[in-house]
């Protein structure tokens, strides 16, 4: 069976596993369903996420031999963990949408869809623990990690003088950590120590690599779902952003001053929006993006060699020209 069949059946199991997991549970008597697992469902189930983790940790086990069937919970709860994040994301920001559909906090309200978020990670920690109680040690870790670049995230907003290492600790809190437990998690299992520490450090370098990309993608207009400039109407300091006020002072004040309103119209940021992106901060920021790519390819060495650690390559190297491709064609 060729790689790529392999990884289809793998995220059928998985999103097979995800179904009989977020089922109702026993919510008490005279009680009509289980409105936080209806709620997880709605945001886990059906709704176009990628599976970028299963499909890493997949892959990450791949390349040192872990048996399919084996990474299958360590899939799920990687997806749990994220799922959660999002939730909680939401409520933090008052996202309406994602992923095209009413996000949780928009439909069921913010109670809901922090419960929703504590019981779902409750779940993938509980399956972790009864699978490899190091595994369930590192996931708290990486919780941990994902929950101080929230609030460090929440702090930035509004601040055109964040320094860039702290974005990325932010991006790598926020998305790294999670790649690299997947690739921490697949070692593990495998008890392959050099396999640990490399595949982490790829993760980490592949997500921050990954944020890097979202930003762009909010200034390109090409994030779909979402609305161009999102970020400059949130104040939310992105590579981009803090690249573009870096080279010109006259755009920073003029961003200052928008952001010192509790809201910006359509047009004011449909202006600095065009302004950030005529001081060449995309091409700067994709070239802060390749950098990353690069660290992570290094880190994963020789295991590049092996297929699945072959196609960890290849999805890094699409990442980067899909968004040269987004580049060229704004451009055009």
């Amino acid at each position: 069976m060729d790689l790529a069949r392999e990884l289809t059946d793998f995220l059928g199991a998985v999103e097979q596993r995800l179904g009989s997991t977020l089922v109702d549970g026993d919510a008490g008597p005279d009680v009509k369903g289980d409105t936080l697992m209806e709620a997880a469902r709605h945001l886990c189930l059906g709704s176009g996420s990628k599976r970028a983790r299963p499909m890493l940790t997949r892959l990450f086990g791949g390349a040192v031999g872990v048996a399919a069937e084996r990474l299958v919970d360590v899939a799920v709860a990687a997806e749990l963990i994220h799922s959660a994040s999002l939730l909680h994301d939401d409520v933090v920001d008052a996202g309406m949408f994602r992923r095209g559909r009413p996000t949780v906090n928009a439909r069921w309200g913010n109670i809901v869809a922090v419960m929703s978020g504590d019981l779902i990670l409750s779940t993938g920690l509980h399956q972790l623990s009864l699978l490899d109680a190091r595994l369930t040690r590192s996931a708290l870790s990486v919780v941990s990690e994902m929950t101080r670049a929230a609030i460090a995230e929440v702090e930035a907003r509004g601040d055109l003088d964040l320094p860039l290492n702290r974005l990325r600790f932010i991006a790598e809190g926020k998305t790294g950590s999670l790649f690299g437990w997947c690739g921490n998690a697949a070692a593990t299992l495998a008890e392959h120590p050099e396999a640990v520490e490399r595949f982490d450090g790829f993760g980490r370098h592949l997500g921050v690599a990954f944020q890097i990309a979202d930003d762009i993608r909010d200034i390109l207009g090409t994030d779909v779902g979402k609305p161009r400039y999102a970020d400059v109407h949130s104040r939310t300091p992105s590579m981009p952003i803090l690249l573009a006020v870096a080279k010109d002072e006259s755009l920073r004040r003029k961003l200052k001053d928008a952001w010192a309103f509790s809201a910006i119209t359509p047009e004011r940021t449909k202006e600095i929006g065009a302004a950030i992106e005529a001081t060449g901060a995309v091409d700067a920021s994709m070239a802060r993006m390749n950098v990353e790519i690069e660290a992570a390819l290094d880190k994963l060495g020789h295991f590049a060699k092996e297929p699945a650690g072959a196609e960890l390559v290849s999805w890094a190297r699409r990442l980067s020209d899909g968004i040269a491709e987004q580049v060229q064609g704004r451009a055009a």
